[in-house]
């Protein structure tokens, strides 16, 4: 995206947080839906779409199989998106061949791999050094294992790949759940090309992560009219003959984890905060991050498009499983700084093969803060210190770092905030390029 950012941004003890704040649209959502778009019979106008790295990745990626998509300005500042679906009759229709770099965006790279090794062809899918670290093995087990022909042409496992055109055979599925659910939301995504003649199973081995996500992906799929019929948590079925055909136009909510940070400032500032975009009725489940804010003893109030998040005094510190919001449970890290005694995040092993080992980096940056931290493979314990520290944080390259500790420069009750230097803060880009101005925007 075009947004400039220095090398570091400095920011200032701020006494109090007050405001409102229009989120960006959610990266999950709209690159969810510029899929299931392309993939449709007909045009789909999209709505609030995120413009941030990993959907300008998205977009570039179907422009080069092929996949027709114009924008267009609107009088509220947000563009529509216009998509020509790539399905009809015979399937869907791409370019054979393309080489496609897919950043570090895992939303687009897992859902892509799936889609064009069940459509076919010759295509490479690469990204930049950490999407070469990040996981994928599991997605692409479950493929090759009905006759895909994934190859990787690096480390065994994980990305750069090569895919060419393979004979599926697919009644059955099975997909590890516990890694990453984008695997599963993957696979679901392709079931309706691969159930032309017959119904498509894909079981789950193990525990399923972050199921809220899963619920974002079946939720677009109805949209875009297929149903998928579960088994709880363990297996899902797709009938045979069901086809994605454009709802003719989609809003994209806006995004759910971008709010935690806000909701968190009110919190910790006073506030009230209030962000827009999403509501009681949102399909994100990160919206359950209030929740987790309300156990902390935060006032928070929803209506059908907004929550309002308002301070009562210094927070209380929690134990709690995070495995439903992993992402948001980031910024209840930093929030820890600001409550009274040690606050424990526990089934979070996802975190490791984030866009940085996110347990980690967070224990390193929070302990430079002056707290003390525990960390276990699938646990965070944080316990504040009396006063924040004056520090330089490192954010790995990754978004969800630099917007988190902007918190730590916020007084709240406790009067704690400090000095707090952010490098790299152009990694917000990924999902929240104006984040920087909007968090200024309600810093008193």
């Amino acid at each position: 995206m075009t947004q400039h950012y220095p090398e570091h941004i400095d920011l200032a003890p701020v006494a109090h947080a007050e405001g409102v704040v229009r989120l960006p649209g959610s990266k999950s959502i709209s690159n969810r839906i510029l899929l299931l778009a392309a993939l449709a019979e007909g045009e789909t106008r999209i709505g609030g779409l995120l413009a941030s790295d990993d959907t300008h990745v998205m977009l570039n990626a179907l422009r080069l199989l092929g996949v027709n998509w114009s924008e267009q300005p609107t009088m509220d500042g947000y563009p529509m998106h216009t998509v020509q679906g790539a399905g009809g009759d015979a399937g869907v229709t791409l370019a054979p061949s393309a080489d496609l770099f897919m950043g570090n965006a895992g939303t687009a790279i897992r859902p892509l791999t799936a889609a064009l090794a069940v459509i076919g062809g010759d295509y490479t899918l690469h990204g930049v050094a950490r999407m070469h670290e990040r996981p994928i093995g599991d997605l692409v087990d479950a493929l090759n294992a009905i006759g895909a022909q994934i190859e990787y042409t690096g480390n065994p496992g994980f990305p750069p790949l090569h895919i060419r055109k393979g004979k599926l055979a697919a009644q059955r599925l099975s997909v590890r759940g516990d890694v990453s659910s984008q695997f599963l939301t993957a696979l679901l995504m392709v079931a309706p090309l691969m159930a032309q003649g017959q119904a498509v199973t894909i079981a789950v081995v193990g525990e399923l992560i972050s199921k809220p996500y899963i619920q974002i992906t079946l939720n677009l799929m109805r949209r875009f009219g297929v149903a998928v019929e579960q088994d709880g948590w363990a297996a899902f079925t797709v009938q045979a003959g069901q086809r994605y055909r454009s709802p003719g136009l989609i809003h994209v909510e806006g995004d759910a984890s971008s709010a935690s940070y806000f909701l968190a400032a009110g919190a910790i500032g006073g506030g009230p905060v209030r962000v827009e975009g999403v509501g009681r009725d949102s399909i994100q489940g990160d919206v359950r991050f209030a929740e987790a804010l309300e156990q902390m003893g935060v006032q928070i109030t929803m209506g059908d498009n907004w929550i309002e998040a308002k301070g009562n005094g210094p927070l209380k510190a929690v134990d709690m499983d995070f495995n439903h919001i992993p992402d948001a449970a980031m910024t209840i890290a930093v929030a820890a700084l600001y409550a009274e005694g040690t606050t424990t995040l526990r089934n979070i092993a996802s975190w490791r093969v984030k866009e940085t080992d996110r347990i980690a980096a967070m224990a390193t940056e929070l302990r430079k803060l002056g707290a003390e931290v525990e960390e276990g493979a699938d646990y965070l314990k944080v316990t504040p210190p009396a006063a924040i520290g004056t520090a330089a944080i490192d954010t790995y390259d990754d978004h969800r770092m630099a917007m988190c500790f902007s918190l730590a420069s916020l007084d709240g009750a406790l009067r704690k905030g400090n000095n707090v230097r952010i490098n790299d803060p152009k990694c917000v880009a990924k999902t929240f390029p104006d984040y920087f101005a909007a968090f200024a925007a309600i810093a008193k």
